[in-house]
């Protein structure tokens, strides 16, 4: 990771995908960015100079679902908060859909570094006559809470000034306990054993105490446990599975998501039934994310995605456009031998020039087809942007 840029306050930007984080970074900077100091080496951040406050800096994260170690953006994400360590996090969340994009807030409470969070969208859960009481949300989160609609530019002038003012005071969540019953004894006994070794990693205790629960391999090997400290770690997440008859991933969701559900039954309300598109959106979920077709649904999706780009649309579009320059070329050939030609220039203009970018042209439906499904499959939220 390259060195932190020298910036008096670093806001780092982060959400699930398509909550609104691009459009957010935009109405702060005004469009504004430059290289990412806090880039890795497997992506490069956006980052730009938050409009009319000097010294002020705003990162856009990539979109992610949870701080897990499950695809090369959320690792890199990590590392940035835990090792570039911002002056505080701004998470995005889309508030037609708070229940969902919360589960990443719990995870990025547990990193103890000055948070603000932005309900974005506020005007479309006007529109769809959903309550949700600010003042309550942010004394359950012992965070900032501010409603923005980034869209409209609604809301950015006052999170800016929390999220500078949350910098300045260092004012971390206070809430970082969810747990209870077995959740709650294994993370406290593995907190009293890991407590040493998360301090000379410099990482925050709580957040390594959830990853060791959950079996990250990259906080274990930052850890740098020793075998016994391993065995009684198995054995007490072990019994914590037995008596919860669960793995210790789904204990862990159950435990956020059950949270969750308390934060929203108070501070969150329904005015009406959902709406239709929302009800669509909730039956669509519960088949894509099945726990046993989740993955099968997902291969099927893809080879359609493959077959129509490189075995019918998109081989169809690529064949006519192979046509439509065969014609041009020929067009050409025959100028060039009506104007008598050269054979040396001849073969320079048709068989390299023509031919050469021909071949390449050829392409360009593929790759628009493959393009066109990628972005509906982003845009949809099935996959991240």
């Amino acid at each position: 990771m390259n060195k932190k840029h020298l910036h008096k306050i670093n806001i780092a930007l982060i959400g699930n995908p398509n909550c609104g984080l691009t459009t957010v970074f935009n109405q702060m900077t005004g469009g504004q960015q430059h290289a990412g100091y806090f880039s890795t080496s497997h992506r490069a951040t956006k980052e730009g100079p938050v409009r009319r406050h000097k010294g002020v800096s705003v990162i856009e994260l990539p979109g992610t679902y949870s701080l897990s170690a499950y695809t090369v953006d959320d690792v890199d994400t990590r590392d940035i908060l835990l090792k570039g360590r911002p002056d505080v996090i701004v998470n995005i969340i889309d508030s037609t859909s708070i229940e969902r994009n919360l589960y990443l807030t719990l995870q990025l409470m547990e990193l103890e570094i000055p948070m603000v969070l932005a309900l974005n969208m506020m005007d479309e859960v006007k529109s769809n006559k959903i309550s949700i009481d600010i003042q309550k949300l942010s004394e359950e989160l012992t965070i900032p809470v501010i409603p923005i609609s980034a869209s409209k530019n609604d809301g950015i002038h006052d999170l800016i000034h929390y999220a500078i003012e949350a910098a300045q005071k260092q004012t971390i969540p206070q809430k970082l306990d969810f747990c209870t019953g077995y959740i709650h004894t294994a993370i406290h006994s593995i907190a009293h054993l890991i407590s040493e070794d998360a301090e000379r990693a410099g990482l925050p205790l709580r957040f390594c105490c959830t990853k060791v629960v959950e079996g990250d391999e990259p906080i274990l090997k930052e850890l740098a446990l020793k075998g016994p400290e391993l065995d009684i770690i198995w054995h007490i997440v072990e019994d914590m599975e037995n008596h919860l008859h669960t793995d210790r991933e789904a204990a862990m969701a159950d435990m956020r998501y059950a949270f969750i559900e308390k934060i929203c039954a108070g501070a969150v309300t329904r005015i009406s039934e959902n709406t239709k598109e929302h009800e669509r959106s909730v039956k669509i979920d519960k088949i894509l994310t099945h726990r046993i077709f989740a993955i099968p649904i997902f291969v099927g999706i893809m080879f359609l995605v493959f077959y129509f780009t490189f075995s019918s649309v998109g081989a169809f579009l690529s064949a006519q456009l192979s046509r439509f320059i065969d014609m041009i070329i020929d067009f050409i050939s025959t100028g060039l031998i009506g104007a008598g030609v050269s054979p040396v220039l001849y073969a320079l203009i048709i068989d390299g020039i023509c031919a050469g970018v021909g071949s390449v042209l050829s392409f360009l439906p593929i790759i628009a087809v493959l393009f066109f499904f990628l972005s509906i499959l982003e845009d949809s939220g099935y996959t991240p942007g």
